[in-house]
């Protein structure tokens, strides 16, 4: 239009046959094609239009865009396949070519024995035209061209047929035509002997001895004529109504008053179709698709679908190279499996690499990998997230058997104990044990063991709330009762150095309030635990949010930190430390008189356990195997301890009561003044013994006492200190 103002045409232009080319291209799933265009208006133009329409509608690429000149060099073909292969994935061409050019181009591409390889998209200039494709046909199976749709027009054969050199002399170029249709030489020119070209006898009869197919585009030049006949007449109707001729109005032709009524004429054409312009003088789109198939049946260009604004393909009627119905691909990057996502090529957007959605990702959409929520993970595929699985300490597994069967034998020895101190009550060595202090240090003994329980049965609410309440009570009641004991017989020695008054609150009223004191403060805490942080069960996506998302689990649990926990065994472990002191200071005390080397003996190998439990719990802090490691751990720790202080303290004395009734027999009592005394006197009947270790000067004492009874110098002296010393050493025993 910017060269022809007053341009109309009633073929479509090639903005419509782009279109219908790219419509075709992306029904076949093409992204990646390239273009070959001739030099010139046509070519140029018709890449140019493909070009943009692609863009506009996106999701094509072009590889290669080449431009064959109008007047190609030797081997200028064989150059422009070489380019064309150089991206083997982009195999559909679009051409938009002349023929001879075509023609040239296939006769290139089988040179370099590209047969089968492309797929040749054609315009109209190549459309079901048999010279492009002549003798090369292997070349050009598959291709798909497009046509203006047309009719052939009976009446033109007709006429044409009966054309000759006598009927129509007005047409300058038939003569020229006659001799090119019939291989002959009119008798105006002389012809050579032995050339082998014959005289023209003017008795030949077109598409009898020659053959003859009407040019495709007759239908449209009889269309032009009557366009611009339609025009003439309704102008002359406007300006000249009821006269015959031109009238002075149309003397003389205003070109833009033509143009309008060119532009607005309605009627149906020579074939049948309706000929109407748009605002720019162009036809509407109606195109034939064709492709260019070989089979023993049939050999030839066969009608696949039209296009008219949009496209009507019919794929089943489609073959491609190797007389086959699968579409062959011509992508820049294969679709990615998945749970991959394209990350595209700068400035090709066809062209992508995949990458994998790895870890706790999964596939979102084509372009983004996305973290699973907290509490999900990725599925096999890596498409979407899926809950990820709930586990607990399992009551059947291996982990939980163990501490149950400690638990189970300790809590049937503990109760053995029991009726053995029920039953036994008042023989003199349930006695001499301290029964009140016994019972409770029993008690603790059985929570110690019952706790195991806790550790293992499924969290809620109301376990984790007896977890708190029983993990840390046990060992509490436990030691706070050893505590008790082992302090009372240090203050007894203790006061007996220094006075021979008796020490205050060692009655087994004041043993009690003092391990119930003691018990209280470890109550006290966990309740304010309960009010500043009501006890819940969580579950915990992290503690074995493996690498592989597979082996991921979530820990259903209670929510006491590890920090919470040796806070909670802290105040237990303050007073195994404190009794553990005073089971020093009092390991020098005669043992055939009370019970402190056993309750030193069981702090000792407590302190053991847990010193073997501190490494084994946090170590295995980053363990996949944490939550059973851990709780097996704490539980069997809680039940040694258990265990070494009823081993130690109890079982000895259920040996004697049950199997040596005999040596559960009353001691001679004495008064507490004269267990004091003797206590006093330790350094004062042999001065060295004070300098002895472990206490053997009190042992001592007990022998010198013995063989000196007859000594006349300490009768004399000491008669009635030396008589109560000896009797309340005798005695010692059976006060503590």
């Amino acid at each position: 239009n910017t060269r022809y103002d007053f341009f109309s045409r009633v073929v479509p232009p090639d903005t419509y046959q782009a279109q219908a080319m790219v419509d075709i291209v992306k029904a076949m799933r093409w992204n990646y094609v390239s273009t070959v265009a001739s030099e010139g208006n046509y070519g140029e133009s018709g890449v140019d239009a493909f070009i943009q329409k692609s863009r506009e509608d996106g999701g094509l690429c072009i590889s290669q865009s080449v431009k064959i000149p109008r007047e190609p060099r030797v081997g200028e073909f064989d150059k422009i396949i070489h380019r064309l292969s150089e991206n083997p994935n982009a195999r559909v061409v679009i051409i938009f070519a002349n023929e001879d050019d075509i023609r040239r181009l296939l006769q290139a591409a089988k040179r370099a024995n590209q047969t089968g390889h492309f797929i040749w998209v054609g315009s109209d200039s190549w459309g079901s035209k048999g010279a492009p494709i002549l003798n090369q046909e292997e070349m050009a199976e598959g291709a798909v061209t497009i046509l203006p749709k047309r009719q052939s027009i009976k009446g033109f054969d007709r006429y044409f047929i009966s054309r000759t050199l006598e009927n129509n002399r007005r047409n300058i170029w038939f003569a020229e035509f006659w001799e090119n249709n019939f291989q002959c030489k009119l008798s105006r020119h002389a012809v050579k002997k032995g050339s082998g070209i014959k005289k023209c006898t003017n008795h030949e009869r077109i598409g009898k001895d020659s053959s003859y197919e009407q040019e495709g585009k007759v239908q449209f030049v009889i269309d032009a004529v009557y366009a611009m006949a339609h025009a003439l007449h309704n102008i002359h109707k406007d300006l000249c109504p009821g006269k015959v001729g031109l009238c002075p109005k149309m003397d003389t032709i205003n070109g833009t008053l033509l143009l309008k009524y060119i532009r607005n004429v309605n009627f149906t054409g020579i074939a049948g179709t309706p000929v109407v312009f748009n605002v720019n003088g162009d036809a509407p789109g109606r195109y034939e698709i064709y492709q260019y198939q070989i089979s023993s049946n049939n050999t030839g260009y066969k009608i696949i679908g039209h296009w008219t604004d949009q496209l009507h393909l019919n794929t089943d009627e489609m073959q491609w190279p190797g007389a086959t119905q699968e579409v062959p691909s011509s992508i820049c990057s294969q679709p990615c499996r998945p749970g991959q996502r394209k990350k595209t090529v700068k400035g090709i957007p066809c062209c992508w690499h995949c990458e994998s959605c790895d870890g706790y990702q999964y596939q979102a959409d084509t372009y983004t990998c996305k973290m699973c929520r907290f509490d999900l993970r990725p599925n096999d595929n890596h498409t979407g997230c899926v809950p990820i699985p709930i586990v607990k300490l399992e009551w059947s597994s291996p982990w939980a058997v163990i501490p149950v069967l400690i638990a189970v034998l300790g809590i049937i020895a503990t109760l053995l104990v029991v009726a053995t101190f029920v039953r036994y009550n008042d023989t003199p060595i349930v006695k001499a044990s301290g029964r009140e202090l016994s019972y409770v240090l029993l008690t603790g003994i059985f929570l110690c063991y019952a706790t195991t329980f806790l550790m293992i049965s499924t969290p809620d609410v109301f376990v984790c709330s007896l977890r708190r309440i029983f993990l840390g009570l046990g060992m509490s009641i436990s030691y706070a009762a050893l505590l008790t004991k082992t302090n009372r017989i240090y203050r007894i020695f203790e006061q007996g150095k220094m006075s021979v008054s008796a020490p205050r609150f060692i009655s087994p009223a004041s043993q009690l309030v003092i391990t119930f004191s003691l018990i209280s403060v470890q109550l006290l805490g966990v309740c304010i635990w309960f009010g500043v942080d009501p006890s819940q069960a969580i579950i915990d996506y992290e503690d074995q949010r493996t690498a592989n998302p597979e082996m991921s689990r979530g820990v259903l649990k209670c929510d006491i930190s590890d920090l919470s926990l040796i806070c909670l065994l802290g105040y237990s472990m303050l007073l195994m430390v404190t009794c553990t002191v005073y089971a020093i200071k009092t390991r020098g005390v005669p043992e055939t008189f009370n019970e402190a080397k056993p309750i030193g003996f069981t702090m000792y190998t407590t302190c053991i356990v847990w010193l073997a439990f501190i490494p084994i719990f946090f170590g295995t802090s980053q363990s996949t195997e944490k939550m059973y490691i851990q709780t097996t751990t704490l539980t069997i720790s809680v039940s040694l301890s258990a265990s070494v202080s009823l081993g130690m303290l109890y079982m000895p004395k259920v040996y004697v009561v049950l199997f040596h009734p005999e040596q559960n027999v009353p001691k001679r009592k004495r008064s507490l003044k004269a267990v004091v005394t003797a206590a006093t006197m330790s350094n004062k009947f042999n001065p060295k013994g004070g300098l002895r270790p472990n206490g053997e000067a009190k042992s001592e004492l007990c022998e010198n006492v013995g063989n000196n009874l007859s000594s006349s110098h300490i009768w004399r002296n000491q008669p009635k200190l030396i008589g109560e010393s000896l009797q309340g050493l005798l005695s010692y025993r059976s006060l503590l």
